[in-house]
């Protein structure tokens, strides 16, 4: 898949079953050695009548379930050994 292909995709928590941002609004860290998407880094900050509070939700691509055609779907539960 080309990295233009994810640009636009709603990001979901299959955990919380919400919707947390789409692909372009959203970063991904990629290693500047090999090429692979290490994480997806989606900012979650709020707007206020005076400013805007960010913060971000790291998530590592190894926990992406499902690219799919309108979505990616990810899945922070499970903590097991990667």
């Amino acid at each position: 898949m080309r990295l233009s292909e994810l640009s636009g995709k709603e990001i979901v928590d299959l955990e919380r079953a919400e919707r947390m941002g789409v692909l372009g609004h959203a970063d991904l860290e990629i290693d500047e050695n090999d090429g692979r998407i290490h994480n997806l880094i989606i900012p979650t900050g709020k707007w206020s009548a005076f400013k805007r509070s960010q913060q971000e939700v790291r998530v590592s691509w190894k926990r992406i379930k499902k690219v799919g055609q309108d979505m990616i779907i990810f899945d922070l539960s499970h903590h097991d050994d990667e």
